[in-house]
């Protein structure tokens, strides 16, 4: 650490911290002096594709188990995560849909939960700018407000997509993507292998890819293997930061100060740090995902040029979210959906349904004897997803009677779908949320909290493009 006093200190590299630097070093001045502290270490996409391979990496020594980074109460709901240089970026998918209007309304439209004190049209312009640095593919007619085309164009359909597409128009359009349906300057284009997690091809956005130029600015100074745990706070101020680097305790001090590591370790540093907000930590979770297999009579599902295809909003909006959760669809296009009948092979489809979750109390996050640890319990989902299933089941067979089916096999419920979400909610009552719209704590008026915890609902949408949007909103309005 080349200082003691900075003008900011960061803590993370993965998406809310890269996309909240981005946009504050193009407001602030060129002396500005910025801190990063990164829990992991650099462990670069070829070294992570030479272990895919069985290959030997001297890196795979930074790699963290997030089984080892959290204390998990419930073992059977998985909360898979990467630390390092990159954060979750490297072990996304890419999945880049935009929140619908209403995902900030729910209260107002629906009577459920809270409103978000930010609307669509707040982050609108934030949407366009997250998507050009991402260089997302899509296409011109979607189901959210969105004027002009993509920065790359959208992925090819498979002849299923064709079908519904014909049928729905807009409520079934090809995936807004980071996998690039072109190649680019640093990305090559998409090869539909569905190994995302670590693209063979490099084809997905990743921090390490991005050439967004944030931690090359001569503004900041990285540390890796900086393990973040507290704050010392004095009259609603944060005026230091705690963490542990080989061992060794350190402190740094700065007049502004971002968390964007993720949900769980965010609110770790808070609770240690003495926060008394009874919702810190509380109501946190993820979408609920499960499969459906489509198996069609005597048609060949062929085509497509990407892992998931398309998606469908045919269960999304609409009154019945007063009830029961949306349902987004995401089209699969893995290699492996075959059928296992002799002149069949081709024969499916396969649907991942994205129903949202609602914030519960229950599920929470706190401390444990070791301050680097948090412990997550999750005790499960609320009636309102169960019954979004219920309803999806009755509804699906008629929403695909423009296909020729056989039959539907519904799977179980996927242990995780790789979103946190929650734990550090925004509201504009501070008595209903952790921080206020800008993502700044609502008692420590120099911390901003950044990523999906700061989600007042969690939409049946992938969080990561909202969550950049966020960032970059936050930063703007803010510097």
């Amino acid at each position: 650490m080349q200082n003691n006093e900075y003008d900011l200190i960061v803590v993370g590299t993965g998406f809310a911290s890269s996309f909240f630097l981005k946009k504050y070093l193009s407001k602030v001045g060129q002396s500005k002096r910025v801190l990063v502290l990164e829990r992991g270490n650099l462990y670069p996409h070829e070294e992570r594709l030479k272990v895919k391979r069985g290959e030997y990496s001297a890196y795979q020594k930074f790699e963290e188990p997030w089984e080892n980074a959290i204390n998990n109460i419930n073992t059977e709901k998985r909360w898979p995560f990467t630390t390092g240089y990159g954060g979750c970026s490297n072990c996304w998918w890419g999945c880049t849909p935009r929140f619908m209007p209403s995902d900030f309304k729910m209260k107002t439209l629906y009577g459920i939960e809270q409103d978000w004190p930010v609307d669509y049209n707040d982050l609108d312009a934030y949407y366009y700018e997250a998507e050009e640095l991402m260089s997302v593919s899509g296409p011109e007619g979607t189901p959210f407000p969105r004027k002009g085309k993509y920065p790359l164009p959208p992925h090819t359909f498979s002849l299923v997509d064709k079908i519904l597409h014909k049928t729905y128009g807009n409520q079934y359009i090809s995936q807004p993507t980071a996998r690039a349906s072109r190649s680019t300057s640093s990305r090559n284009s998409c090869m539909a292998s569905s190994t995302c997690d670590t693209c063979p091809v490099n084809a997905k956005f990743t921090i390490e890819n991005s050439n967004i130029g944030v931690y090359e600015d001569h503004r900041i100074e990285l540390v890796y293997g900086a393990q973040v745990y507290s704050l010392e706070t004095a009259n609603d101020v944060v005026r230091k930061i705690y963490y542990i680097k080989d061992g060794k305790e350190y402190k740094a001090s700065a007049e502004v100060v971002a968390l964007g590591a993720n949900p769980f370790f965010n609110t770790n540093i808070l609770l240690n740090a003495g926060d008394k907000n009874p919702l810190t930590g509380r109501g946190f979770g993820e979408q609920l995902g499960m499969q459906v297999l489509i198996y069609l009579d005597n048609m060949s599902n062929v085509g497509g040029s990407t892992w998931v295809n398309a998606n469908g909003y045919m269960l999304y909006d609409g009154a019945h979210r007063k009830d029961f959760a949306a349902c987004l669809m995401e089209v699969s296009n893995a290699p492996y959906n075959i059928r296992l009948e002799r002149g069949k092979w081709l024969n499916i489809a396969s649907f991942r349904l994205l129903f949202e979750d609602l914030p519960q109390d229950k599920n929470y996050i706190t401390t444990t004897s070791n301050k680097l640890i948090p412990e997550v319990n999750f005790n499960g989902r609320s009636e309102y997803v169960l019954k979004g299933i219920e309803n999806m089941k009755e509804k699906l067979p008629g929403i695909l009677s423009c296909l020729p089916v056989e039959k539907l096999k519904y799977l179980d419920p996927f242990p995780n779908e790789g979103h946190i979400i929650g734990g550090t909610r925004m509201s504009s009552d501070p008595k209903l949320g952790v921080v206020d719209k800008y993502m700044i704590h609502h008692q420590y008026r120099n911390l901003f909290v950044l990523g999906a915890g700061a989600f007042t609902t969690y939409s049946a949408s992938n969080p990561t493009l909202t969550l950049s949007a966020l960032s970059l909103f936050a930063a703007d309005k803010t510097f």
